[in-house]
């Protein structure tokens, strides 16, 4: 069984709220950082988060947006998302103030961390490992690939990318950018694409936004989550 606790935390003066979702034992674990949609902290990313825990894994939804924003409309969200996005600096300091804060919790097994995100979270993940921060992989659903701007740093962690062909915020060009960005970056890197799929596909609910070229696939949903399993079952010895 899991169990969930908020976590709140700061970040230059923005009050947030994690969820950090784990065993009731305490116990150390690796541990995935899961950053969520331009929606923020939702069920479905608990919900991804309580699936982890079940294989052995722990998991920390990350707030980027703050607790006041928690079920705010998609306007409200977008706008938020906007704002945050428009300095990568800043997101990369937002980022990694959360990896510090998960670093130090006492079921976090030490350097065996993964930062997956969705969305705009996936994009975030990226900016993780663009980073050179010292995590064992960073892992993108449907995540938007625009490079931050930044001075380039080597990339520590592996890199795994799950995107939709049909995906209209990205397209092909910026798939191919990422991988030389990658192998620049000198990393392990692997990117899946999916035909005849668009961004969003991992969410059931990703119809109700209603903005064209977001929809829900479930067999790529299903493909990219045993993908991911995989990753992390390469990373880190099972632990029950």
């Amino acid at each position: 069984m899991s169990r969930d606790r908020a976590i709140g935390h700061e970040f230059e003066g923005e009050q947030l709220e994690s969820v950090f979702v784990g065993r009731r034992d305490g116990q150390a674990r690796p541990t995935v950082v899961l950053v969520p949609t331009v929606m923020g902290v939702t069920d479905l990313e608990i919900g991804f988060g309580r699936q982890l825990v079940e294989l052995g894994y722990n998991a920390f939804v990350a707030d980027l947006f703050g607790k006041k924003f928690r079920g705010s409309p998609r306007d409200t969200m977008f706008g938020e998302m906007n704002r945050i996005k428009a300095d990568r600096e800043a997101l990369r300091r937002r980022l990694l103030s959360v990896l510090d804060l998960v670093h130090g919790l006492d079921e976090v097994q030490d350097r065996q961390i993964v930062v997956a995100g969705f969305c705009f979270g996936g994009m975030c993940a990226l900016d993780v490992a663009r980073s050179g921060a010292d995590i064992a992989a960073a892992v993108s659903f449907h995540g938007l690939f625009d490079p931050p701007g930044l001075p380039p740093e080597k990339i520590k962690a592996k890199v795994l990318a799950f995107h939709g062909w049909d995906d209209p915020m990205v397209p092909p060009d910026k798939v191919v950018a990422l991988g030389q960005e990658l192998t620049e970056g000198g990393a392990d890197w692997q990117i899946h694409a999916y035909g005849n799929v668009a961004h969003g596909f991992t969410n059931p609910k990703a119809s109700e936004l209603q903005i064209d070229g977001v929809r829900y696939n479930a067999l790529a949903a299903e493909r990219s989550w045993t993908s991911f399993i995989n990753l992390l079952e390469e990373l880190f010895a099972t632990h029950g």
